[in-house]
């Protein structure tokens, strides 16, 4: 029997539809965890990010000093690093805000947005980047997953693929291609 790889999950700045998406691999999610042990993610219990991890799925922009963080942290511990999603890709959605200075964003989502409210907090919240950027702005990325979310299958695929020390050729299993 083959030993089984070890698989992280996370997001960052992101919405979590590419976690919603790999559990709609539905039944194939059988097959994931014969071939791997997940060791990290949002969907289980583990609290700090392990060391030599075969395969992680990174979910999400880079949008404060934590993620900047983090994600140095979880390439140095991972051997195939994949951006997972067009967050993770492009930075998408969370660059929306790349247009605006970053004093009118709190304004806008702190006091604007919500009536009472006179305060813009700056105590137990990661400092936001001036902008939001995609995870190959930080560190190496091995693999481009896009989508948003990306399908199951493509996740399915992209999994099986790196499991069999094949690198997933993702350019034609686009929606857009």
């Amino acid at each position: 029997m083959k030993k089984k790889l070890t698989l992280a999950t996370l997001w960052l700045d992101g919405c979590s539809g590419c976690h919603m998406s790999l559990v709609d691999v539905d039944e194939r999610l059988i097959e994931v965890a014969e071939i791997y042990d997940i060791v990290f993610s949002p969907l289980v219990d583990a609290k700090e990010f392990p060391e030599n991890v075969d395969v992680t799925l990174l979910e999400g922009a880079i949008s404060t000093d934590e993620d900047v963080e983090m994600v140095k942290r979880v390439r140095k511990s991972t051997k195939t690093l994949i951006a997972f999603g067009d967050c993770a890709v492009t930075a998408n959605v969370p660059s929306m805000r790349n247009h605006f200075k970053l004093e009118d964003v709190f304004k806008r989502g702190y006091l604007e947005t919500t009536p009472g409210n006179d305060i813009i907090p700056d105590e137990n919240i990661p400092k936001l980047l001036e902008k939001a950027y995609p995870v190959h702005h930080f560190v190496h990325v091995d693999v481009f997953l896009q989508g948003c979310p990306p399908s199951a299958d493509n996740i399915f695929y992209t999994l099986v693929e790196i499991a069999e020390g094949r690198t997933p050729e993702l350019s034609l299993r686009t929606r857009f291609g």
